[in-house]
């Protein structure tokens, strides 16, 4: 995937629901763009992007030994190639459809750095917490909110607390809306 190639941004991590990675995959589609699944390590801070949307980190804390952060986590790349599989054509170059890339820092902050750096058409995240949660709580500490004042990019809230799962659709017609 060429990294000015415009593409969709999914902000992930570990233990989220996989309803928005699947409608991060729907959107790439309808689009026919790339997906880059993007994991911003809060642990870690930026030294320098790269044009690909990667980062070069050291960790906030330095008893942290540090290749500690220095790849995607595994067990997080493994659930991204179970969801979207071969949901998305390969490319033109015959690369796949989709990649990952880590970040480091305040997940909103990483993911609008990572954004520029790609040319992301869109930005795709899921909400977090409970919808009983009061609304300044919820705001105040929402990736999505935060995106959405400080972004020229459109953001794509996905919702992940009414207990929904989306089911893949039937071959080459990529994941069903919840």
């Amino acid at each position: 995937m060429d990294a000015t190639e415009p593409c969709v941004l999914a902000g992930v991590h570990p233990g989220q629901s996989p309803v928005v990675v699947l409608e991060a995959v729907r959107m790439a589609a309808a689009l026919g763009l790339p997906l880059v699944c993007a994991y911003a390590d809060p642990a870690r801070f930026t030294l320098a992007q790269s044009p690909d949307g990667s980062v070069t980190s050291a960790p906030v804390d330095p008893d942290i030994p540090d290749d500690a952060g220095t790849s995607f986590p595994g067990h997080l790349a493994t659930e991204l190639a179970q969801l979207v599989g071969h949901s998305l054509p390969q490319r033109v170059d015959g690369g796949p459809g989709w990649r990952t890339v880590l970040l480091a820092g305040d997940p909103a902050d990483a993911l609008a750095r990572c954004a520029e750096a790609v040319d992301a058409a869109m930005i795709v995240v899921g909400t977090h917490g409970s919808s009983q949660a009061p609304l300044r709580e919820i705001l105040g500490r929402s990736v999505a909110a935060r995106l959405a004042r400080r972004q020229l990019r459109p953001v794509h809230v996905v919702p992940t607390h009414h207990g929904h799962t989306a089911q893949p659709s039937p071959a080459g017609s990529g994941p069903e809306r919840p």
